[in-house]
């Protein structure tokens, strides 16, 4: 591993980064609130003079092109990293703690969307920002800089796969950088759409924003301290229940239909389907039970099912209904929903549902080979053989997915003294979900948590949005030959 390599693509992304952090600062403008101008205008400052240090011992950006994958990967951790810590910077300003100001950055940067905060008297600029940095991390930081800049054109390539959710390469335009600018087009413009539907809704604008970016990043953090269920209206819910639905689908399989106006490429496509079946299941199976146990009316109990589900699923956070109030057995179905996550190439986090549609299909072969040990049966995705190096990165991702979520959830659970909290935090930190049970439930502060447990969690959320691979070539002694 070279370090002029990293040192050369640290300095460009420190330079987007003290580009971004300034747009708070223009809201600030808007609002006339001079005194939030000062925290992001520091924080882009420290960025610059980061990115100046880093130029002493960079190289020209052309040796980017034969930057290696180990090399990539490095890039894409330190990238999130040294993002959340600056983004943690205004935070600091508006009188959190230093542990909780990261921990409130890396939620919204890896779209968890769990907060620490047990108020929200806090100025407007702080709420965009909470929103804007989700919106940031939802389709991913690098994906943003490679569409940007010309220097990442062949370089980014490494890159983009090393940040990009899911275990597969889907490269939708010959060209990597088109490719993220393709992906990027369609972020913004379903963006821009929820802002005009849920302002004709009703939501005040700058609420619409804030809701918005969380909602396609997959994130759901709200500038409302009830979350969705303050606004009290089932129409702004389905407006989030639809654009939810598309955060977790494929923006390139989206991109594809787009292009070649066929939305039966959906159809044909097996994760969708199963996206699809897992929310209709999920949604139904909880709907039934709020109308007969909990006296909900059936628009209420449907609106309330597909939300939350939907709002799970895609690791959103959202919330319509205080689920904390459910019956045991809507709370174990909504609890299971934690555990499937949203499809590959999507916003949202959590194990993919391509991964989970391999695992069965991998256990049905082998349940067949114990009565045919001789027999050949390839595991097909869409009509596609799984190569056997997808296959055994998907076991190791699965495996180290939920062992990392098994040592969380004792950990946190001797060091909180409650096995509640520590599985539910646990799966929702690791999934990027961002609510939890317990006493932190669907509308609580994970501040109640010991300052360990927060460190936990904060490892969690970045493992689990940059998929464990970083984290998983760092354990090899060999992505540490410094040269």
């Amino acid at each position: 591993m070279r370090l002029t390599y990293i040192f050369t693509s640290l300095e460009l992304v420190l330079r987007c980064i003290a580009l971004v952090i300034l747009a708070p600062a223009a809201v600030a403008l808007y609002y006339h609130d001079w005194n939030s101008i000062i925290p992001f205008v520091v924080a882009s400052f420290i960025s610059i003079i980061l990115s100046f240090l880093f130029r002493k011992k960079s190289d020209t950006f052309e040796s980017l092109n034969d930057i290696k994958k180990s090399e990539a990967l490095c890039v894409v951790s330190l990238s999130w990293i040294i993002f959340c810590i600056i983004g943690a910077i205004p935070y600091l300003y508006y009188g959190l703690s230093p542990i909780n100001s990261l921990f409130e950055s890396v939620s919204g940067i890896t779209t968890t969307g769990a907060t620490i905060l047990n108020t929200f008297d806090y100025p407007k600029t702080m709420f965009f920002w909470r929103a804007l940095s989700q919106w940031l991390g939802g389709m991913g930081i690098i994906v943003l800089f490679i569409a940007v800049l010309p220097q990442f054109a062949v370089a980014g390539r490494q890159m983009f796969f090393a940040e990009a959710p899911g275990p597969t390469e889907d490269k939708i335009t010959p060209r990597i950088r088109h490719t993220a600018s393709a992906v990027w087009g369609v972020y913004i413009v379903f963006t821009i759409l929820e802002i005009i539907s849920l302002k004709l809704a009703g939501m005040p604008l700058f609420d619409s924003f804030c809701h918005s970016f969380a909602t396609l990043a997959g994130g759901g953090f709200s500038c409302n301290s009830m979350s969705v269920l303050g606004y009290h209206s089932n129409l702004i819910c389905w407006i989030m229940i639809f654009f939810m639905l598309i955060a977790g689908l494929n923006f390139a399989l989206l991109y594809k239909v787009y292009m070649y106006r066929k939305p039966s490429l959906l159809f044909q496509d097996e994760e969708f389907r199963a996206y699809i079946g897992i929310i209709l299941f999920f949604s139904i199976m909880i709907a039934l039970v709020l109308f007969n146990k909990e006296a909900y009316s059936a628009i209420n109990a449907i609106t309330a099912g597909f939300f939350q589900v939907i709002s799970v699923i895609i690791t959103a956070g959202f919330v319509s209904v205080d689920y904390a109030k459910w019956c045991l057995t809507a709370k174990i179905l909504l609890f299971c929903v934690f555990f499937f996550g949203a499809c590959a190439g999507s916003a949202g986090g959590g194990l993919k549902v391509v991964r989970l549609i391999f695992l069965f299909k991998y256990l049905k072969r082998e349940i067949a080979k114990i009565l045919h040990p001789n027999a050949v049966y390839p595991i097909k995705i869409n009509k596609t053989i799984v190569p056997v190096d997808v296959a055994q990165q998907i076991l190791a991702f699965i495996f180290f997915y939920f062992l990392i979520f098994a040592i969380s959830t004792i950990l946190i659970s001797i060091i909180d003294n409650n096995g509640t909290i520590g599985l539910s935090v646990s799966i929702s930190t690791l999934g990027n979900v961002g609510p939890a049970f317990g006493h932190i439930g669907a509308l609580g502060s994970f501040d109640v948590l010991h300052p360990i447990s927060k460190c936990i969690c904060i490892f969690n959320m970045l493992v689990g949005r940059l998929e464990l691979v970083p984290f998983l070539a760092m354990l090899h002694p060999d992505f540490w030959n410094i040269k």
